[in-house]
């Protein structure tokens, strides 16, 4: 459990079918563990398919379509990885503006695995210091990144990490930053 209280903080988690289950479940118990509200926001309505590698997991209900999200109503961003998920969110519309939103408002964002694969396409990425899963490294410094091979990696409030036997150190830093807050370096 994180020393850090985050009471009162709606979180936004934006993710789609294909999200990798374990990189949904682990931060948004931690959330829930240090007092915030975590909310799932997803392209459509109704479930997301969870997935457990490549085998079918848990299905999710969906709190409210990204199309009617808005920063404004939340404290942070995560992004659960995935293949599938993170390559169908990359070129959403909606969630680009949508994860634009929270770098813009300074805010905490959080990205594990796949899921900066979307920060690319959203145009949030140059000039910043962060890690995700091996083979987005190309595609991360491409878009004028500067990638590393570390467990978790945090720039300004934004927190990226790996993969699941990173989740630990993730969730302790996603929750540290959203306690802190907004961070004035933290933009798109």
């Amino acid at each position: 459990m994180s020393p850090h209280n985050i009471s009162g903080k709606k979180v936004a988690f934006l993710l789609t079918d294909g999200v990798e289950q374990i990189e949904l479940t682990s931060p948004w118990d931690a959330v829930k563990q240090a007092g915030g509200e975590p909310v799932l926001v997803a392209p459509g309505s109704g479930t997301v398919q969870g997935f457990n590698g490549t085998d079918k997991g848990d299905t999710f209900t969906i709190d409210l379509a990204v199309a009617d999200a808005k920063a404004d109503d939340f404290h942070a961003l995560v992004l659960p990885g995935g293949v599938v998920n993170a390559d169908h969110l990359r070129v959403d519309k909606d969630a680009q503006e949508f994860a634009r939103a929270f770098f813009a408002q300074h805010k905490p964002v959080a990205a594990i695995c796949h899921a900066p694969w979307l920060l690319i396409d959203a145009g949030v990425v140059s000039g910043r210091d962060l890690t995700s899963y091996h083979t987005l490294q190309t595609d991360l410094r491409n878009a004028g990144a500067n990638w590393s091979d570390d467990e978790v990696v945090t720039d300004q409030g934004f927190v990226t990490s790996r993969t699941p036997g990173d989740l630990p150190a993730f969730n302790d830093k996603m929750i540290e930053e959203i306690a802190e807050g907004e961070h004035e370096g933290q933009t798109a």
